[in-house]
Parts: C-alpha cells; sequence; structure tokens
C-alpha cells in the first residue's frame, strides 16, 4: 500500500490556537474531521490516519514548537519508511496573498523555520510543501506579531472555505501525484 506522510506545521498550546501561523494544524483537524478519524498523542506528534482508494494517509502535528518540527518529521519518515516525494508539508505563507495555495514539489524555506528546520533534519530541501497564503501587509511590519495574531474579521469570514480548498488538495497530492495537484490548486 503506497503511504503519504502530511504534516501540517504550527505551535503548540492554546495561545498558538486559530493564528496565521498554525494554519497547517488547522487544514489537518479539517482533514481529520472530513475524514471521520481522531487524533491520537503519539512520539514527537499528534498522529491519525486515514485510507483512500488503496493509499494510506498519516498525518502529523508535530508536538514540537515549528522551529523544531523537523525532528518529527525525520521521526515519522523513517519509522513509517517513506519517501521524500510522498511527504507533504503544510504551512503558512506571508509572501503571498490570504486563503492562495501554492503547492511544489520542492523548494527553500523562504526564512520559514520551520522549513529551515525540516531541510536540516532531512538533509534536503527536496520534498513537497503546500503554502497555505495568509497575506502580507504594507512594509515596514512587525512580521512576528503578524503571523501569530488571530485571523482579521475579513479573514474569518473565508477561512473555512480555503480550509476546504487545502483539504482536496492533499489529497489530490496522494491520488493523482503532484502535478496534477500544482495544476489543479495553485494560485487558486
Amino acid at each position: 500500500m503506497k503511504k503519504y506522510l502530511i504534516v501540517g506545521l504550527g505551535n503548540i498550546g492554546e495561545e498558538y490556537k486559530n493564528t496565521r501561523h498554525n494554519i497547517g494544524f488547522e487544514i489537518l483537524n479539517k482533514l481529520v474531521e472530513k475524514n471521520e478519524t481522531d487524533w491520537e498523542v503519539k512520539k514527537l506528534a499528534d498522529y491519525s490516519s486515514f485510507r483512500k482508494k488503496g493509499y494510506q494517509f498519516l498525518l502529523i502535528k508535530p508536538s514540537t514548537f515549528m522551529n523544531k518540527s523537523g525532528k518529527a518529521v525525520r521521526y515519522w519518515a523513517l519509522k513509517e519508511k517513506i519517501p521524500l516525494q510522498n511527504i507533504l508539508i503544510i504551512t503558512d505563507d506571508l509572501h503571498l496573498p490570504f486563503g492562495i495555495l501554492r503547492l511544489k514539489s520542492k523548494g527553500s524555506p523562504a526564512g520559514h523555520n520551520g522549513l529551515k528546520d525540516i531541510e536540516n533534519q532531512l538533509n534536503t530541501s527536496n520534498y513537497p510543501r503546500l503554502r497555505f497564503g495568509i497575506g502580507q501587509k504594507t512594509r515596514p511590519f512587525d512580521q512576528v506579531k503578524f503571523v501569530l495574531d488571530q485571523w482579521n474579521e475579513t479573514e474569518k469570514t473565508r477561512i473555512n472555505k480555503r480550509i476546504s480548498v487545502c483539504t482536496e488538495a492533499i489529497v489530490c497530492f496522494g491520488l493523482e501525484g503532484i502535478n496534477i495537484a500544482m495544476n489543479r490548486f495553485n494560485g487558486k
């Protein structure tokens, strides 16, 4: 059976719930809900899984802070023998407008500390990622404060629809491959 490791990035703790930086956690929570499964506390992560059309999707929300996410990714990829091309990292992107998706088969961390740590732990940047645009303000502004703030009222009215689109992109990635998923969902 073909397996995929789907990793949502975020920070643990109630103070980070519903913040822009935790969109990876929010997307996986919706995916778990849609597939009627539950989270379990496991080594280095909250863990869940589901099967679809003969494919197994293993979901983790690292229980480390964002900038140490790579340890959980490395552990679960090795434990489950998941090849790099079957790992999908879901993260926020400050440089994309709110709700815009960008799937890539590889790339740079672009200043994202969670992605930097994953790259260091995996010794490569050649792994797929799904970036969710969290918008950007006119510069200069306090980037740390912005990503750790909760969604504003305008974003709150659109967030659930955008998260649903992300769950579709994740399943498409597993069932149809990165190229089809990129063509179907990038910029949407």
